[in-house]
């Protein structure tokens, strides 16, 4: 039988070569994991034209994946670097990597991303229709912006967040409904410009068909993106943010008649006590659709150490149903991230991450930690040193501060617990100086 996505597949009963791998990885029944492909709970963003990709699976009973963030701006127009970021990336285990090139016409540094990443790759491709265009805002057609989109598909991008539910009447809300930061999200004020310009609807929702016919043809993901995400705590679960995500959740009834694969883009800046809420509000009005989270980042006065209060936030959202987390780093809202900041957000990207699989009791989830609580329990460093998430710092940490016995650290020495009560247990002499 022939088909035309994942879901088109898993709809028609086709267990896909992609639905094998990722059933696999998951320690899920494959059969399973059809049924979630077809009933829209689990997506696999594999285009077509994406080669080298090693599928993942973003969605219910998964374990929770992440997406870095990388691609150049004016300011910082350093083609290299962004694919030196985007291997280190992929070495470190991301599970996804998002182009959000806003400067020139980054076709081919897109493609190279495709050509040789194992990770699914995402854009945003109003970010690109300024620099690949070379017009005005006010003068880019609506046509033009689906050019754009078809060329992102046909390069081989498997998910691509369009601003689909940013229509007149959501952008009415966010102008009656006085916000601290406005909108914050950059392809949402840039089509809530487009908009006001040429007193127009947005495209992307007047002509959502024609954007489903062009996901559907190269198997593409739509990430149907939040606009109206909050960019302040103060602007959280407020009437924009709530009138967006109710579009989106009629959106994504319409992908699905398309066969389109489907995930939510959510907040963005909250308050701890709102994240929950906040998760089941998605799931309830996406009829259960993949929930691809931005933070959330919980406090607003931490320039600097976002990479921090994201994992507080991605923790929380992920144990409460969130599937998908988009790193943050040190240098979020102050520059364009280096690799080492793109170091500290991937690891704090995955703490929360791993935390929260702990939480919805992911299968295998605990072994990890069950592993290294025994190395601990054995005071075998060099074996707690290979099971770090981040092995090269518990290394130099270990290194740089020299203990007098092996079996102890210089923060207890010889009054190591853990090291004193395997010798007792294990009837040895214990003698502490």
């Amino acid at each position: 039988m022939s088909y035309t996505t994942q879901m088109d597949a898993a709809k028609k009963g086709i267990v896909t070569t992609a639905m094998q791998v990722v059933a696999a990885k998951e320690k899920m029944a494959v059969e399973r994991l059809r049924e979630l492909v077809a009933e829209g709970k689990v997506v696999i963003p594999a285009n077509k034209n994406h080669p080298s990709l090693d599928p993942e699976g973003v969605g219910a009973g998964l374990r929770t994946k992440i997406n870095v963030n990388l691609g150049v701006s004016k300011d910082c127009c350093n083609l290299d670097l962004e694919l030196e970021k985007a291997k280190r990336a992929i070495e470190l285990k991301a599970e996804a990597i998002m182009d959000l090139s806003c400067y020139g016409k980054t076709q081919a540094f897109r493609r190279k991303l495709i050509d040789f990443s194992p990770a699914m790759i995402g854009t945003v491709p109003m970010y690109d229709a300024i620099g690949m265009l070379d017009k005005d805002l006010k003068d880019i057609t609506a046509d033009e912006f689906f050019q754009v989109v078809e060329r992102h598909a046909a390069d081989g991008v498997d998910f691509m967040t369009v601003h689909c539910g940013i229509n007149r009447a959501t952008a009415a809300k966010v102008k009656n409904n006085k916000r601290l930061t406005n909108i914050v999200s950059r392809g949402g004020s840039i089509l809530f410009a487009w908009m006001e310009l040429n007193h127009c609807e947005n495209p992307f929702y007047e002509q959502y068909d024609r954007l489903l016919d062009i996901c559907q043809a190269y198997d593409v993901t739509i990430s149907l993106g939040d606009a109206c995400r909050p960019g302040s705590i103060h602007d959280s679960t407020d009437a924009a943010q709530i009138e967006e995500l109710v579009v989106l959740g009629e959106l994504t009834k319409l992908a699905w008649e398309k066969n389109v694969q489907v995930m939510i883009e959510g907040p963005g800046h909250m308050a701890i006590h709102e994240i929950a809420g906040n998760m089941m509000l998605e799931k309830r009005l996406c009829h259960g659709a993949p929930f691809y989270v931005l933070g959330p980042i919980v406090t607003d006065v931490a320039p600097g150490y976002d990479h921090i209060t994201s994992a507080i936030g991605g923790a929380i959202a992920a144990a409460n149903g969130a599937d998908f987390l988009c790193y943050v780093t040190p240098a979020e809202h102050l520059r364009l991230p280096d690799l080492d900041d793109m170091k500290e957000g991937i690891i704090a990207a995955r703490i929360a991450a791993h935390a929260a699989d702990i939480a919805k009791g992911i299968p295998g989830a605990r072994d990890w930690d069950n592993a290294m609580s025994t190395a601990r329990a054995d005071v075998n460093f060099p074996r707690m040193i290979e099971l770090a998430m981040d092995p090269e710092k518990a290394k130099r940490y270990r290194e740089t501060s020299a203990p007098e016995s092996e079996d102890t650290c210089t923060m207890c020495g010889e009054m190591c617990p853990m090291r004193n009560m395997k010798k007792i247990l294990n009837g040895e002499e214990l003698r502490l100086k």
